[in-house]
Parts: C-alpha cells; structure tokens; sequence
C-alpha cells in the first residue's frame, strides 16, 4: 500500500502541469484525488480500520477525471 499510494503522489506532478497550461479545474482535482486516494492507503498502511478502503476508488476516480480534464483542456487550445 505505502508503494502504490507514493507512485500515486508522484502523479500529482500532473497537477502542477495542468496548472502551468492554465488548467485549475483538473489541478485541485489532481490534488484532490491523489490526497484522497493516497491518503486512504498510508493510513490503511499505519493501522487505520479496514473499512476507509472504501473512500480509495473515490480518489482513483477523481484522478481518471482530471486526466480526462486536463486531456480536453490541453486540446481545446
């Protein structure tokens, strides 16, 4: 868990390139989701309850639409 949820906050470097294209929807929703999606696993990782695995698919969710965001942004111009 400690590997996927780093891998995902390296991701989020995205979200500064989506915001240097001018692109602040989809860089608060790369912030957003990774600090959901992440955050859920390293606190699974150091003992959180089980049941907060629940909230990670919202972050993964979350990074998919701001990929999708900022592919529809960097093509409109």
């Amino acid at each position: 868990a400690i590997v996927t949820g780093t891998v995902t906050v390296l991701v989020a470097v995205a979200a500064l390139v989506a915001l240097q294209l001018g692109a602040k929807g989809p860089g608060w929703l790369f912030v957003a989701g990774g600090a959901i999606f992440a955050g859920s696993l390293y606190l699974m990782a150091l003992g959180a309850p089980r049941w907060l695995g629940a909230i990670t698919p919202i972050g993964g969710t979350a990074l998919i639409a701001a990929w999708l965001w900022l592919a529809w942004h960097a093509r409109q111009g």
